[in-house]
């Protein structure tokens, strides 16, 4: 399997952004392997990727988790370009250290399979604008200077979102400084709120939140919207 303009890996294939950049990589020539937590009972529904225009000649599905980063190292091994877009996440604020461990000992094992693979030509980490917003600087424009400041986060934000700043903050950090220790090339992304249509089953919580804030509810969307959100996506697969 190899596209016109080589194969690439995206992880975390299940996901908002991540199914999005499946897409949009197919039609553009790039033959994908995707990774997606291990499934022993095969349970999980993938056929909304399996079902892409392309997705049967040039997509391949893997599984691998970041509490196990050698996992990927099957999906990596001859790609040129890698978009590390899969992340813990941990709302309950249940697990908080043990996510961050998790993110970053993922990150940077997907960093050294990148290196061992000896093709990978870049790779592209998924982060978030709050990796930059939370420093109690009140600055407004902000560059590659600008850092969360994780102990500002935890004495004086809500806890509901403490893990996902954190662990988010810190893997980019460690990332970057891999990247710029070992000459491979990594650079991040910072997406705000991302919100649109939508190609994964589960409804996306950006797009929840957004929702919320245009109909003046709680956080809860009515299934009525959910079901619009369906036909949108499938409408929008037909195209």
């Amino acid at each position: 399997m190899e596209g016109d303009k080589g194969t690439v890996c995206v992880t975390g294939g299940t996901g908002f952004v991540a199914s999005w950049l499946i897409k949009n990589l197919l039609q553009e020539g790039y033959a994908v392997r995707t990774t997606v937590r291990v499934d022993p009972e095969n349970k999980r529904d993938l056929s909304f990727l399996n079902s892409l225009p392309g997705a049967a000649e040039k997509l391949k599905i893997m599984s691998a988790d970041l509490s196990d980063p050698e996992s990927y190292n099957a999906a990596i091994e001859g790609c040129k370009g890698v978009f590390h877009v899969a992340t813990p996440v941990d709302f309950e604020n249940k697990e908080s250290e043990a996510v961050t461990e998790r993110s970053i000992s993922g990150a940077l094992g997907i960093l050294k399979a990148c290196l061992k693979s000896k093709t990978v030509k870049r790779v592209v980490y998924t982060s978030s604008a709050s990796t930059v917003m939370f420093n109690g600087q009140g600055v407004e424009v902000v560059d590659e200077n600008f850092w969360t400041d994780v102990d500002f986060v935890r004495e004086n934000l809500s806890p509901f979102m403490h893990s996902y700043m954190i662990s988010k903050t810190l893997t980019e950090r460690a990332a970057l400084e891999f990247g710029t220790q070992h000459g491979l090339d990594v650079v991040t992304v910072i997406p705000s709120l991302v919100v649109g249509p939508f190609i994964c089953p589960k409804f996306p919580g950006s797009v929840r939140s957004s929702l919320a804030l245009v109909l003046g509810t709680s956080l809860l969307v009515l299934p009525s919207l959910y079901r619009l959100f369906n036909l949108l996506q499938r409408f929008q697969l037909q195209q």
